[in-house]
């Protein structure tokens, strides 16, 4: 095994610091928008996806506090609700999703351990993600792979930090890395959001309360259900 996938032992009171990226709605999930036209549900995609990025930083927060979460956004109003409680913002300059989770790890200055984990997670809940650096504290270097096993939704790093390579093919590529992959049985964590199909999946886990708030009256399920929506 590499020296980046090495086991480590786990430490009684490590404090995590996590990264989460987060797109501005008016330029982020392109597919959940086109589906939602598509369906004729007359939503906002705008609105959902703030929504299911508020849910994941929620949860982000109360696993390891606000002062360990950094944002990375170009979206105002998320920037500052965020960062009134405590949570550092570093402005994400467009340059693509792994350029601002580096500069999201560039901001980290603790010699702590470090994790990337995707803003759209609305299904995430703080015992799940504590389970899932719980297992990562077992590695120098490891990923949580989606739910199709292709994608990543958590790249972690005890010992340094390293170079995040989100996007298709994703889970392939962190491991051909050195990082080592963690198939955790976390389908809250592992359930990101890209269109209404994934959005359908996260609803029946259950999601937090801004997602649902946003999607109130969609039924969305019961489209699934009756045939007319997504295949879930």
């Amino acid at each position: 095994m590499s020296d980046a996938g090495r086991t480590t032992p786990p430490s009684r009171q490590r404090e995590w610091h996590l990264v989460v990226p987060v797109k501005a709605p008016s330029v982020g999930k392109s597919r959940l928008a086109r589906d939602l036209d598509r369906l004729g549900l007359g939503a906002d995609h705008e609105a959902i996806s703030r929504a299911v990025a508020k849910d994941t930083l929620a949860a982000a927060c109360r696993t390891v506090g606000a002062r360990c979460v950094v944002l990375v956004t170009s979206d105002g109003s998320t920037a500052e609700e965020w960062s009134a409680q405590g949570v550092a913002v570093v402005p994400d300059p467009g340059l693509g999703l792994n350029a601002a989770i580096s500069l999201g790890l560039a901001a980290v200055t603790a010699a702590s351990p470090v994790a990337a984990l995707l803003g759209d997670l609305p299904a995430l809940t703080p015992p799940d993600l504590q389970q899932a650096l719980a297992a990562a504290e077992m590695h120098e270097q490891s990923f949580v792979p989606d739910a199709g096993g292709e994608g990543t939704v958590m790249r972690a790093a005890v010992g340094g930090r390293f170079r995040p390579r989100f996007g298709p093919g994703s889970a392939d590529l962190h491991e051909e890395a050195g990082a080592t992959r963690l198939g955790l049985d976390l389908p809250r964590l592992r359930t990101d959001v890209d269109d209404v199909a994934s959005l359908a999946r996260a609803l029946r886990l259950g999601v937090g309360s801004a997602t649902t708030a946003a999607v109130r009256g969609l039924d969305l399920l019961g489209w699934a259900h009756a045939g007319h929506g997504p295949r879930l």
